[in-house]
C-alpha cells in the first residue's frame, strides 16, 4: 500500500535541545512528511519540548537507543523510512572527559549503526534516499586570535567528545565513498536558545542568575566562541537538508564571536535589567575556576558556503537572541524546576503508557 507521505524522515535524537526545534520545525511546515522521533530519553532527552505537536497526524515517536541494532531495524521497517536526519550524540565536553567511553559508543558506534542500516535497507536505491548527519565545529580543533574553520580545515580534535564526533564524519563520509549511500554533512557552532538543557554555559548561568547561585567561569574567561541561534540552525538544517549537494559539507554558523567572559557580562547585564535587580549585581556571582584539560582556544566557522551556496543567513543578531532566550527561560518557570528537579524525566511514562 502506498504511503500517503511523500518522506518519512527519521529524526534522531528529536527530544533534545537542537533536535526539538528540528522535529517541530519539519512536522509543521512539511504536513505531506511523516516524522518519526527517535529518541533513548538519556538525562537531556525531553519530551515536554514537543508537547505542542505531539498530537499532530505526522508526527510519531519511538522510544529507542542507537545503539540497539535491531531496534533500529526495526523501526526502518516499521516506518519505511526514506531518510535520516542524524542529531543524536553525546555532546557535553566536560562529560566526555570524565566518561569518554559512552562517547565512543554513542557517537561512534550508534551512527554506524545507522549508516549500516541504511545501506542495506535503501540498497540500489540510494539516489531515492538522503542521511543527513549532524556534526560539531569542534572536529576542527582550536584556532588562533585570527582565521576561521571552513569545510577544508583539517581535522584536528581535542577532547574525547570532539574525536567521537570526528570519528562519526568520517564513516558518514566513508559509507558514501565505498557504498554510494547518498549524504550531507554539517557542522555548526555553538548552540543556544529555547528549552536548552542547563548544563551548558548560557542556560546553566541563566538559572544560577534566577536564583542567586555562583557563576562559574574557567580560566580567565578568554575562550572564544561562534553561537549560534538554534532556531537559525533548524532553518538552517530544512536548508541544507532539501537543497544540499549530495556528499558536500556545509559549515553554519552565526557570525557571533564572544569571549566567555564578554558574553557573561552582556547576560548578566540584560538579566538584571529583566529581573529588576540592581546594574552589576549579578556580575557579583562570577567566579573563576581552574579550567578543564584541552579547553579550545577559539572556535569561528566561515558560514560563507551555505550562504552562497544555499542562501542561508541567520536570522538574528546574538543580542536579540540572547534576550529572546533569556525571556523565554523566565517565561517557563514550570520547564526550568522539572528539569533540573529531574521531575521531565516521568513524562514520557505519563503521556505513552509504555512504562
Amino acid at each position: 500500500m502506498q504511503s500517503a507521505f511523500e518522506k518519512h524522515i527519521l529524526i534522531t535524537g528529536g527530544a533534545g535541545f537542537i533536535g526539538s526545534h528540528v522535529v517541530r520545525l519539519f512536522v509543521t511546515k512539511y504536513p505531506q512528511y511523516k516524522i518519526i522521533n527517535l529518541d533513548a530519553l538519556t538525562y537531556a532527552g525531553n519530551l515536554e519540548n514537543l508537547k505542542d505537536i505531539e498530537q499532530s497526524a505526522n508526527y510519531f515517536f519511538e522510544k529507542a537507543n542507537i545503539l540497539e541494532l535491531a531496534a533500529i531495524k526495526d523501526i526502518f521497517a516499521k516506518h519505511s523510512i526514506t531518510d535520516v536526519i542524524h542529531l543524536a550524540a553525546e555532546s557535553h565536553v566536560d562529560r566526555s572527559i570524565l566518561s569518554p567511553m559512552d562517547f565512543i559508543y554513542t557517537n561512534i558506534v550508534g551512527t554506524v549503526n545507522l549508516l549500516q542500516t541504511a545501506k542495506d535497507v535503501w540498497k540500489g536505491e540510494y539516489e531515492k534516499h538522503r542521511f543527513y548527519h549532524v556534526s560539531t565545529d569542534e572536529v576542527y580543533g582550536t584556532l588562533g586570535e585570527e582565521g576561521l574553520f571552513t569545510e577544508t580545515t583539517p581535522y584536528s580534535p581535542n577532547s574525547p567528545y570532539s574525536a567521537s564526533k570526528a570519528s562519526s564524519d568520517h564513516f558518514v563520509r566513508a559509507y558514501g565513498e565505498t557504498y554510494g549511500l547518498h549524504y550531507v554533512l554539517t557542522n555548526c557552532s555553538n548552540n543556544y536558545g529555547p528549552n536548552h538543557f542547563p548544563e551548558k554555559l548560557i542556560p546553566l548561568f541563566i538559572n544560577n542568575i534566577i536564583n542567586k547561585k555562583p557563576l562559574p567561569v574557567y580560566g580567565k574567561g578568554e575562550n572564544t566562541r561562534d553561537w549560534l541561534y538554534v532556531i537559525d540552525h533548524a532553518r538552517a538544517i530544512d536548508t541544507v537538508f532539501h537543497n544540499g549537494k549530495n556528499h558536500e559539507t556545509y559549515n553554519i554558523g552565526g557570525f557571533n564571536e564572544w569571549k566567555n567572559i564578554d558574553l557573561i557580562k552582556l547576560l548578566c547585564t540584560q538579566m538584571d535589567e529583566k529581573l529588576g535587580r540592581i546594574p552589576g549585581e549579578s556580575e557579583q556571582l562570577i567566579s573563576y575556576v581552574t579550567d578543564r584539560p584541552g579547553h579550545d582556544l577559539r572556535y569561528a566557522i566561515d558560514a560563507t558556503k551555505i550562504n552562497k551556496e544555499l542562501g542561508w543567513s541567520p536570522s538574528v543578531t546574538f543580542e536579540q537572541g540572547l534576550s529572546a532566550t533569556i525571556d523565554w527561560f523566565l517565561n517557563n518557570k514550570a520547564w526550568l524546576e522539572n528539569v533540573t528537579s529531574g521531575d521531565y524525566q516521568h513524562y514520557y511514562e505519563n503521556q505513552y503508557n509504555k512504562g
